[in-house]
C-alpha cells in the first residue's frame, strides 16, 4: 500500500473534460485476519458499511475483495434481503453483480437493519448515507443524523468511524463526533477514532474508480488519521493521501465539485456570447484547451446529480460571501430558462404546443433523477402551456408519468412541434425525424445531435452552437 501526504502529480488534459487516470494493480499480499484490528500492516478485520446504495454497495464489495468481512447496514428491508441472498440491487454498476455474488458465496458479505449491532461487531464503520438539500438550500441532515444515532450505541473502545458522505466543512468534528462521544462515553482519538474520507466515485464506474483516484483521508486527531489511512491502505490499490485534518479533507471534496460547477457556468456564459456573435463554442473550447493551462468544460442545459448542484450550497451554508459560487449556481440553473425562451421565440409561444423531451435522468446511462434538469424543464414548459411528452431509455412509462410528462414510445409518430434533448444518450443520434411531421425546432441541450441530418423545416438550436456551424446534411449522414 502507498500512503502519502500529497497526491502524485497528475498530468493535465489538453482536451478538457475528464482526466482518465491509470488503474493501479493490486500489490497486497494475502492478509491475516485479526480481532481486534488496530491498523497493523497486512491485517484485516470486520467493517460495517452504513448505507448500501449506489456507492455503499460497491465499497462493501471492494472491501471484501481485500479480505475484510463486511456487514452492510441499510434501512430498507428489501435491500438487506437482496444482499443476504447474494443479489445486487444496483444493477447499472459494471462488475457489481458478480462482486456481490462472489462476496456472498465466500461468506464475507452480509446485511442487516441493525446499525448498533453491526457497529458493535465491527472494527471499522464507514458511513455513506445521503446529505442533500432542504427547501431552503441548506444541508439536510435527516438521514446522516439517523445513521449516527443508529450506530452510536455500538461504538466501543478501538472503533474507527469514517464518514465518506460529502459534508460541510467542520461537520465531522463539530456535529457528528461529539454525538458519538456522548453516547459511547469514550474519548475521541484515544478510545475511539473518527475521520473523514470523501467518496470520489462516478456512477457507472465505481469499482474502476476505486483503483484510480487517490483516496483522501483526514482524521480528527493523529491516531484517527493513521487508523483511517491504514484501513484504506488495506482495501484500496489506489494511493492513500493522509491530509492534515478532517476539515482539509472535507474542503477538498467541496472544492473539487464546486470547481466543476463554476467551470460549467463559465462555459455556459461563453456559450451565450457565442450565440450572440455566431461562432461555435465547441470549436472555441477545443482551441482554447490546446493551451495546457486551459481546461474549459462543456456547456449544456445545466447540471444535475447528487454532487455538483448540491455541494456548492454546502460551501455557501458556511461561507455565504462566496459570490462566484452563488452566481455559478444561478447561471447553471438559468439554462432551462434559456431553452424555454429560445423555443418560445422560434414558435411564437408555447400555449397548447406539443413538446417532446428526450432524456429525463440527470445523465445518460445513469438511472437517477436526482436534481435532473429535466424536472424543472418539464415544469416550466407546462407552466407556459406546453403539452409535454418525454422518453428516456432507462425509465418505464410509469416513471416518466411520475415526472409529470406523458410517455412517448420510441420509434412511433408524434405531433411534437419542438424536440428538446436533455441528455446525450447515444440512442438519440438515431432519431427518425420523419416520424415528426409537425416538428419545427430541435433544441440540442447537450450539443450531441449537431451532426444529425435535419429536414429544412426543422430549425436547429444548440447551446452555443449556431445552426450554421452544423455539418451539412450530406456530411452528417456519411
Amino acid at each position: 500500500m502507498t500512503i502519502t501526504s500529497r497526491p502524485s502529480a497528475v498530468a493535465p488534459s489538453l482536451l478538457g473534460g475528464s482526466i482518465e487516470l491509470p488503474t493501479r494493480a493490486c500489490r497486497h499480499s494475502e492478509p491475516r485476519t485479526v480481532s481486534p484490528w488496530t491498523g497493523a500492516p497486512g491485517t484485516v478485520g470486520r467493517v460495517a458499511v452504513v448505507g448500501a446504495g449506489k456507492m455503499g454497495l460497491p465499497l462493501a464489495v471492494q472491501f471484501t475483495s481485500h479480505g475484510w468481512d463486511v456487514t452492510a447496514v441499510d434501512v430498507q428491508a428489501s435491500v438487506v434481503d437482496s444482499i443476504n441472498a447474494g443479489l445486487n440491487h444496483v444493477t447499472e454498476e459494471p462488475g457489481l453483480t458478480e462482486g456481490v455474488a462472489a462476496a456472498h458465496a465466500a461468506g464475507r458479505l452480509r446485511a442487516t437493519l441493525d446499525g448498533a449491532a453491526a457497529a458493535a461487531a465491527a472494527d471499522v464503520v464507514v458511513l455513506i448515507v445521503p446529505v442533500m438539500l432542504n427547501d431552503e438550500q441548506q444541508p439536510d441532515y435527516r438521514y446522516m443524523d439517523a445513521a449516527v444515532e443508529a450506530i452510536a450505541p455500538g461504538v466501543h473502545p478501538g472503533s474507527t468511524i469514517i464518514f465518506e458522505t460529502t459534508l460541510p466543512v467542520g461537520d465531522t468534528r463539530g456535529r457528528f463526533a461529539p454525538r458519538l462521544a456522548a453516547v459511547s462515553g469514550l474519548r475521541l482519538d484515544e478510545d475511539f477514532f473518527v475521520a473523514f474520507s470523501p467518496e470520489r466515485l462516478y456512477s457507472g464506474a465505481a469499482l474502476k474508480n476505486l483503483a484510480m483516484y487517490p483516496k483522501l483521508v483526514g482524521g480528527l486527531g493523529p491516531e484517527s488519521g493513521a487508523r483511517a489511512a491504514a484501513f484504506y491502505g488495506s482495501v484500496l490499490d489506489a494511493e492513500v493521501v493522509l491530509m492534515s485534518s478532517a476539515e482539509a479533507a472535507e474542503f477538498s471534496k467541496l472544492a473539487d465539485t464546486t470547481y466543476r460547477d463554476v467551470n460549467i457556468a463559465l462555459a455556459n456564459e461563453f456559450a451565450r456570447y457565442a450565440d450572440r456573435v455566431g461562432v461555435d463554442i465547441q470549436e472555441v473550447i477545443a482551441a482554447a484547451n490546446s493551451q495546457p493551462y486551459s481546461h474549459i468544460h462543456q456547456p449544456g442545459l445545466g447540471v444535475g446529480g447528487h454532487c455538483i448542484p448540491v455541494y456548492p450550497h454546502f460551501l455557501l451554508s458556511r461561507a455565504p460571501e462566496m459570490e462566484l459560487v452563488e452566481l455559478s449556481r444561478r447561471v447553471n440553473d438559468g439554462q432551462i430558462g434559456l431553452a424555454i425562451r429560445t423555443i418560445q421565440k422560434a414558435l411564437g409561444g408555447l400555449e397548447g404546443v406539443p413538446v417532446l423531451v428526450l432524456g429525463l435522468t440527470y445523465r445518460d446511462g445513469v438511472k437517477e433523477l436526482a436534481y435532473s434538469r429535466a424536472l424543472p424543464l418539464i415544469e416550466r414548459l407546462a407552466f407556459h402551456g406546453a403539452i409535454v411528452s418525454a422518453y428516456d431509455p432507462l425509465l418505464s412509462d410509469a416513471e416518466i408519468t411520475r415526472s409529470a410528462a406523458a410517455p412517448y414510445r420510441w420509434g412511433t409518430p408524434s405531433d411534437a412541434r419542438a424536440i428538446i434533448t436533455q441528455t446525450a444518450d447515444p440512442l438519440f443520434r438515431s432519431l427518425d425525424l420523419g416520424l415528426f411531421p409537425a416538428a419545427e425546432v430541435l433544441f440540442d441541450g447537450r450539443n450531441s445531435l449537431r451532426d444529425l441530418a435535419l429536414p429544412e423545416r426543422i430549425g436547429y438550436h444548440g447551446v452555443g452552437v449556431p445552426a450554421a456551424a452544423r455539418l451539412p446534411a450530406e456530411a452528417a449522414v456519411r
